[in-house]
């Protein structure tokens, strides 16, 4: 493998191990539900405010849910993408 591409494969590594790191955090319910998901698209934590949620509805808590979690890997994802985006063009010499 040429040295260009060893050095484009540790630089992918780096920005992907880094992403790891990324904790985007996103709430719903006027901070009722905070979710917290890595740059890997993982959920990392999810806090519920018992004081705002009401326990005689949980459809309203279970909606909170959703829209923090898809907010959450939305925002991940466009992380990742910016993240990835200035090594991308050189995997095409990589042959991937």
């Amino acid at each position: 493998m040429a040295f260009d591409q060893m050095k484009m494969l540790n630089k992918l590594r780096k920005a992907q191990s880094d992403l790891k790191k990324e904790i985007i955090e996103v709430e719903a319910g006027d901070g009722a539900v905070v979710v917290q998901v890595t740059g890997e698209l993982k959920v990392k934590k999810i806090n519920i405010d018992a004081e705002r949620v009401d326990l005689e509805d949980i459809a309203e808590l279970e909606h909170w849910l959703e829209i923090a979690i898809r907010d959450g890997l939305a925002k991940a994802q466009e992380v990742a993408a910016e993240k990835m985006k200035p090594l991308m063009g050189g995997l095409g010499n990589l042959g991937l």
